[in-house]
């Protein structure tokens, strides 16, 4: 390579870095002008002070729902009188937690971290909305994490029916799920699906040449010019293709490939760094996954790992030993983990014994360890 070539210390072939980032919003939202016309139906009403319809935003990982929210509630907020708040259900995964995240978003400072029911924060929140003549509207991302602790129907049923405890409290909802696999309102306690009638939004993958036009894009603001040929873009989407659609993979892979580059003290990102890149990019939803894991969920994937095809049974012991929980919690834990795709668990017919789960890694095993380090 020649020194005209080679990046100085101080050089770097990005411009803004933070266009790779996964919670950067871009200026300009694409291929997704049907569901973003779909989602302003539903959350017109706010606007002219009425209760939104609710809506059930779906579709595979990195399809854009989570931006088309975000998007719409940044026009939402120059409302005077609609609140917005998006909740991440991975992280607040109760009916506690969500609240108490609206109670921030509305007041601006948290509330109090113990000796407040819930009743007392749900009230407090209802009588702004009613005292203000306020619109709210909560959008549950990642709702499915509510689901697999058992706490959907009880937080949706406030939520749902706020407007009944708490006469003139407008609340709308919005949520977002990536799991296909999960019916939602069949999974839903029967006071809930009563009244949960939502507009049905989907979000299918992204594909090739919509992927690569995505990415040209970000690779126009986020690089420097001429960092990245035409040719790089194209084998960034394909492979961003193969492995389900996800635009989350393509974005990393380039932010990955930029730090190749860079080194390699190049000033431009060549194939040999994609390729190179894509052995960590390609484990994004993994990441993403492990990274909302409790203690003993984390515990549960390493003995798994240590002992991958085994009976559900026999993992139990190891488990049982290390973390001392019982079986129900444990059984508990399995149909988590398998509903967040980490894990398979099987069933087999056992020769006098019936059947059994096998149980296994969705993922090869040391690209999961290395992730828990």
């Amino acid at each position: 390579m020649a020194d005209d070539e080679m990046l100085s210390w101080d050089e770097s072939v990005f411009r803004d870095e933070h266009v790779f980032e996964i919670d950067y919003l871009p200026e300009t939202f694409r291929h997704r002008d049907e569901q973003m016309q779909s989602l302003k139906y539903a959350l017109r009403p706010a606007v002219r002070g009425s209760r939104p319809l609710n809506v059930m935003a779906r579709g595979p990982p990195g399809t854009g729902k989570t931006t088309a929210v975000q998007k719409l509630f940044g026009e939402l907020r120059t409302v005077s009188d609609v609140n917005v708040a998006q909740v991440n259900c991975q992280v607040d995964s109760t009916r506690y937690a969500v609240f108490s995240r609206l109670f921030e978003e509305m007041f601006e400072y948290e509330p109090p971290t113990s000796g407040i029911s819930f009743k007392k924060l749900f009230g407090q929140i209802t009588d702004r909305l009613v005292e203000d003549d306020e619109v709210l509207v909560v959008a549950l991302d990642d709702v499915n994490y509510l689901f697999y602790e058992g706490e959907a129907s009880d937080t949706l049923y406030s939520l749902l029916r706020a407007h009944e405890a708490h006469s003139g409290a407008k609340i709308g909802v919005i949520l977002i799920s990536s799991d296909l696999n999960l019916d939602i309102v069949d999974e839903l306690d029967t006071r809930v699906q009563s009244v949960f009638r939502p507009e049905e939004v989907y979000f299918p993958r992204y594909d090739e040449p919509e992927i690569a036009d995505i990415l040209r894009e970000r690779v126009e603001r986020g690089f420097r010019e001429n960092v990245a040929a035409p040719d790089v873009v194209e084998r960034v989407a394909e492979l961003t293709a193969e492995t389900g659609g996800d635009l989350r993979v393509g974005i990393d892979l380039l932010r990955r490939a930029g730090l190749t580059a860079e080194m390699r003290a190049s000033r431009t990102v060549e194939l040999e760094d994609v390729e190179t890149a894509y052995d960590k990019s390609k484990y994004v939803h993994l990441s993403r996954h492990l990274q909302g894991l409790s203690d003993s969920e984390i515990a549960l994937v390493r003995v798994i790992a240590a002992h991958d095809g085994e009976r559900a049974g026999d993992v139990y012991e190891a488990f049982e030993a290390e973390t001392g929980l019982g079986y129900t919690r444990y059984s508990e834990l399995i149909n988590k983990l398998d509903q967040l795709g980490l894990i398979e668990a099987t069933y087999t017919s056992v020769e006098g014994r019936g059947r059994s789960r096998e149980l296994s890694l969705a993922y090869d095993a040391s690209a999961v360890l290395e992730r828990l380090e």
